[in-house]
């Protein structure tokens, strides 16, 4: 038993070793694939129905302020703020739960991206515990401008449809820096469920989320995006001033 615990410890320590140096790698580097890509795609292939991935990378500096802002104000409006969890959220959905109401979402952006990133889609609390451990990892070595610019790039806008870039131009024939409010707002009315919703065929339904949303960033207005660069997470890059000097230009 000894001898089996120690092992255990061993291969526990190497594996969150690999996963700390996977998330510090992938601060500096764009992501070819994400998780969630990988596993749309096998199953698509696996039911005999290949799907082309879409998924163009692109910088923050080319993805517009409006994009930016559009997620934010529809998803998760303390992302500056909290430390990768919206405790106040997760308070709500468990009372909401124990009245025998249907379970709300309550995750964060950066929940959403540890889970796009380097998880799979389902609610097992064995993916759920493996999706706290990356949000803390990645609130701890990525400042909240680069958690925003690697949601946009691995989110899912539509069957296939992989990243703001992609989505721009299969929604709208644009690019993501170009995108207009109107446009960055029906983007995000469509996030909690980009299959069945159409965001270059708008509902009625996903109209009013639209609007809704843009009249959430009128309210935060585009000087809330300032607030991601005093938002360092847990580790301030200023304690790291030999890594802040390698990462790469906005």
């Amino acid at each position: 038993m000894r001898w089996l615990l120690l092992w255990a410890l061993k291969i526990t320590g190497c594996w969150m070793a690999a996963c700390i140096g996977i998330v510090v790698l992938l601060r500096f580097m764009p992501l070819p694939l994400s998780m969630v890509m990988v596993e749309k795609w096998s199953f698509a292939m696996a039911s005999g129905e290949p799907m082309t991935l879409q998924h163009d990378w692109v910088s923050a500096s080319h993805i517009s302020d409006n994009a930016r802002l559009a997620v934010i104000a529809s998803e998760d409006q303390k992302f500056p703020d909290h430390y990768g969890f919206d405790v106040d959220q997760i308070v709500k959905a468990i009372d909401a739960r124990m009245a025998g109401e249907r379970l709300r979402g309550a995750s964060t952006i950066s929940q959403q991206t540890a889970k796009n990133v380097f998880l799979w889609n389902g609610r097992s609390w064995v993916r759920k515990g493996l999706e706290v451990w990356f949000t803390i990892l990645i609130e701890v070595i990525w400042p909240k401008e680069r958690i925003l610019e690697v949601y946009l790039n691995v989110a899912e806008w539509g069957p296939g449809v992989f990243g703001v870039e992609a989505a721009a131009q299969h929604h709208f024939n644009t690019t993501a820096e170009n995108l207009t409010a109107y446009q960055a707002s029906l983007l995000a009315a469509v996030l909690p469920n980009p299959i069945r919703f159409n965001a270059g065929k708008p509902s009625a339904y996903i109209q009013r989320r639209a609007s809704w949303t843009r009249r959430q960033m009128n309210n935060l207005g585009m000087g809330y995006l300032k607030r991601l660069d005093q938002s360092r997470g847990w580790l301030s890059w200023e304690l790291l001033p030999s890594l802040k000097e390698l990462s790469p230009a906005r």
